[in-house]
């Protein structure tokens, strides 16, 4: 069994104790909420903090609420295994429950909470191996070293977002709600990735990310998810997509799709992009939008599973995403107490 390195665990009792704390030591502190991603990368040697900073103390980070305009307001300390089979995000927003159903197996997601999975640290086949691993091959850009294996003479690191709530999050237009020194701020989930893949949240050091909030669905949505893995009891994403459709009759109104597993920004396009807005959604249309995505997708040799590959069942992928989709109901605008 792998050791963790030393470090010192901080409990604060409230979010403000929690952002001075991350002020006062700086680089040296990490914030852990589950734990099912930061933990392993410690004992890997990717990543030596001297401070955990717990959040499980704080009160109320892990609420889900349907607010009184309609929206849904969704703590980041939630469990995933909560969030796969609440009663108001399966009936609202199914594509989540989706996403937090497909993460990891029941023990992991037990644990994992959708903070963390949002700020999941980018995976790479070539960093996510233990240092004498490591060490054997050579250093990468992402730790110790000025090499990137994926890219031959690249000097960007190219390590791959692969949160599986990432995806569901940005199709519903949810934004996070973070707390810093200088108070409290929304970020759209699209605009919270950047690249490189070393460094590809918006976040500063001391900030805390304290829930997600979503614009309530409306009529006529539709939305779900798919993720391609190697063994399905387990396994990160090699492609994970989210679509949030919505349909008049059998025309296009809105249309939004998000990928990740591809680099270090997940790959978001929308009716317009796609050129099929006020389209009626045929066999040939979602055929078309299935291969214009394919198209604008880069999947790199970040995975351990063949990129060529990858990219050649994107289209059948999201056509049979858009299929089930499209044959379901719309989801309702309120639920039932």
């Amino acid at each position: 069994m792998l050791p963790l390195p030393p470090f010192a665990y901080h409990r604060p009792r409230d979010l403000e104790e929690a952002v001075a704390l991350l002020s006062e030591l700086g680089p040296d502190a990490k914030l852990i909420a589950g734990g099912t991603d930061l933990l392993p990368n410690m004992k890997h040697g990717l990543l030596a903090p001297k401070h955990l900073i717990a959040l499980d103390a704080i009160s109320d980070l892990d609420r889900v609420e349907v607010l009184d305009d309609g929206s849904l307001s969704i703590g980041a300390l939630t469990r995933l295994s909560d969030l796969a089979v609440h009663p108001t995000i399966r009936v609202l927003i199914p594509v989540l429950a989706e996403a937090a159903a497909e993460v990891a197996s029941p023990q992991i997601r037990n644990m994992g909470t959708i903070g963390g999975n949002v700020c999941l640290d980018t995976r790479c086949v070539y960093y996510n191996q233990t240092q004498f691993w490591r060490s054997a091959l050579g250093f990468c850009l992402k730790k110790d070293g000025d090499t990137c294996h994926v890219v031959k003479g690249g000097k960007q690191c190219v390590a791959a977002c692969v949160g599986d709530t990432v995806p569901a999050l940005i199709v519903l237009g949810a934004a996070a709600r973070v707390l810093g020194p200088e108070g409290m701020r929304a970020v759209p989930l699209e605009a919270l990735y950047t690249t490189p893949g070393s460094d590809h949240l918006k976040l500063a050091r001391n900030e805390v990310i304290v829930r997600f909030e979503v614009p309530r669905p409306g009529e006529r949505l539709r939305s779900g998810f798919f993720k391609l893995r190697l063994r399905r009891s387990i396994d990160f994403s090699s492609f994970s997509i989210a679509a949030a459709l919505r349909l008049d009759g059998r025309t296009i109104q809105d249309l939004k799709l998000a990928a990740v597993a591809l680099n270090s920004k997940p790959r978001v396009l929308n009716a317009e992009k796609l050129g099929v807005l006020g389209q009626d959604l045929t066999k040939e249309v979602m055929s078309h939008i299935g291969e214009q995505f394919q198209r604008r997708a880069t999947p790199l040799d970040n995975i351990n599973v063949d990129s060529q590959w990858r990219k050649e069942v994107i289209a059948v992928l999201v056509r049979r995403l858009l299929e089930r989709v499209s044959a379901v109901g719309a989801q309702t605008a309120s639920v039932s107490s």
